[in-house]
């Protein structure tokens, strides 16, 4: 089971507990692995434009600002993959409380891509008083089942992923309605007793959000 999970060194704590976590309930082999920037732009794979304004990583193409290193790299999942097989993405925010094996095991090859299909309005900011940019089908891509050898994901290719104005790519433009399949919401958990938990406003171990439900539990992973 190929797992990518984002990546952001101000979020390395993050990223440790969700990987944890992950092999922890794992009943079957994963082959995790992080979307890496310092690592994509090296092998020539990420070229998208980013700069830094008054403290903050912006996107130059769709002129907002980015609360992670890996708000769009997460796209170039199929790529990666060869346009093969199946593969989960997921935030490195979240705490996995139950074997990701039954995820998997949710695939179906009609679908593009799986995903929990969230209907929320979003705060303003999140973590370190980050914007919160809002957008369609907000927090679907937070976790994708990618069926990376589906007709409509190789469209995804890199020159896509590093021009295209992230609302479109967050907002599944690349395929048409039918071809995203739903997840159940326990998996990106958010009022349910979750099987996955996603940290979205901030994790534990930042400040202001230490007192967040299941912070015990994610501190015992850290």
């Amino acid at each position: 089971m190929r797992v990518f999970i984002g990546w952001d060194p101000r979020e390395a704590a993050a990223f440790r507990v969700c990987e944890a976590s992950l092999r922890k309930h794992a009943s079957a082999p994963i082959d995790v692995q992080r979307l890496d920037l310092t690592d994509l732009r090296a092998r020539g794979i990420y070229t998208r434009a980013h700069e830094v304004r008054e403290g903050r990583l912006w996107d130059v193409i769709s002129e907002q600002p980015m609360s992670t290193d890996f708000a769009i790299s997460r796209f170039l999942v199929p790529h990666l993959c060869g346009y093969k097989g199946w593969a989960l993405y997921c935030d490195c925010d979240f705490l996995w409380r139950d074997d990701v094996a039954k995820l998997f095991a949710l695939a179906r090859m009609e679908y593009a891509v799986m995903v929990v299909k969230h209907k929320y309005i979003t705060s303003e900011t999140k973590m370190d008083a980050q914007i919160n940019v809002r957008y369609r089908r907000k927090n679907w891509s937070s976790l994708m089942l990618f069926n990376c050898g589906h007709d409509f994901n190789s469209r995804l290719k890199p020159v896509m992923v590093n021009t295209w104005h992230r609302r479109d790519l967050h907002g599944f433009t690349w395929l048409h309605d039918w071809h995203i399949g739903e997840l159940p919401f326990e998996w990106n958990w958010l009022a349910l007793e979750p099987r996955a938990v996603h940290f979205t406003q901030g994790t534990p171990d930042v400040a202001g959000y230490e007192n967040a439900a299941y912070a015990d539990e994610y501190r015992s992973y850290l």
